[in-house]
């Protein structure tokens, strides 16, 4: 029997350092960054559409609200990608069922577009290797690649540049997540704004945390997370400050806005730490929602033919 359609698992990244660097002429930061793929996902379906439908793209799941349809969304460009370097002619149709916050600095995005990707090359067998898909994740945004890989992974250049870090252990997480996103583009420039002036040097991963990820210490690794995005996040978006605050409060071993923000992401102990903080956090009435999730995970993967 042929394969009509397959669905393709991504999962939502936490960035255990992200270090900015300077405003380069042609807009954009080169970033170092450490990637940890954790196990909240969005499941992409990608099957053979109706004739003469095109791409089609459609979404559902708990956080699918705001999320657009057309064009500007990378899982649509991801398919035109494949569409016009492979010559595929075959009429495409995308579902997205989203679990990853959105706009939430967890690459959810970027995981959908890592999915379709992924999910077009199995379709059609096109026999594409995972170097293949990462080079063709880069040419779509700076995360996309890594949601290809996932596990731990070193980002360089754009944070588009993967390399594999040796880690051990897994870890538990607890993500807070707001009830709004916030802009990426907004937070690097308010970040800019708050260094204007400053000598900022070359970003590079921390000694500590690559110590602390080949340990598999979970404390160590609690005490290593940074973000050179954190202060302009809680900049435009001062609760987060009281979220970090009660995260700390409540016995997580470290906590971090995740990437551009807003979700916090707080490393803890084990499984019951976790429930508590989860129960706390809740109970807080500082965030919209409280997740928990273990990492690292694989990157995307095809779990079901259809």
């Amino acid at each position: 029997m042929s394969i009509k359609g397959v669905v393709v698992r991504v999962p939502a990244k936490v960035n255990l350092q992200l270090a900015v660097g300077p405003l380069e002429s042609d807009g954009f930061h080169e970033v170092t960054t450490i990637f940890q793929a954790i196990s909240l996902f969005d499941d992409v379906t990608v099957k053979f559409g109706e004739a003469n439908t095109g791409i089609s793209l459609t979404v559902s799941g708990s956080t699918s609200s705001g999320v657009p349809v057309d064009e500007s969304n990378l899982a649509y460009k991801a398919a035109k990608l494949m569409v016009l370097r492979y010559g595929i002619s075959e009429d495409i149709a995308i579902h997205l069922k989203k679990e990853i916050p959105v706009a939430g600095g967890m690459a959810g995005g970027s995981a959908d577009a890592a999915g379709v990707l992924v999910g077009i090359d199995s379709l059609f067998e096109l026999g594409l290797s995972r170097d293949d898909l990462e080079k063709l994740a880069a040419e779509l945004g700076s995360d996309v690649p890594f949601s290809i890989s996932g596990g731990v992974a070193i980002g360089t250049g754009h944070g588009d540049q993967i390399t594999p870090a040796l880690a051990r252990g897994s870890y538990h997480w607890v993500l807070a997540l707001a009830g709004q996103g916030l802009s990426t583009p907004a937070v690097y420039q308010e970040c800019d704004r708050l260094r204007e002036g400053l000598m900022i040097s070359k970003p590079q991963v921390g000694d500590e945390m690559m110590q602390a990820l080949r340990a598999g210490d979970p404390v160590a690794l609690g005490k290593a997370l940074s973000n050179d995005l954190q202060a302009a996040a809680c900049s435009l978006r001062p609760a987060l400050r009281l979220v970090l605050d009660v995260g700390r409060d409540y016995g997580a071993l470290g906590g971090i806005v995740s990437g551009s923000g807003p979700t916090v992401a707080f490393i803890v102990a084990d499984e019951e730490k976790s429930l508590d903080l989860t129960v706390a956090l809740s109970a807080s009435g500082v965030v919209a929602g409280v997740v928990r999730a273990n990492g690292p995970v694989p990157g995307a993967r095809v779990i079901e033919t259809r």
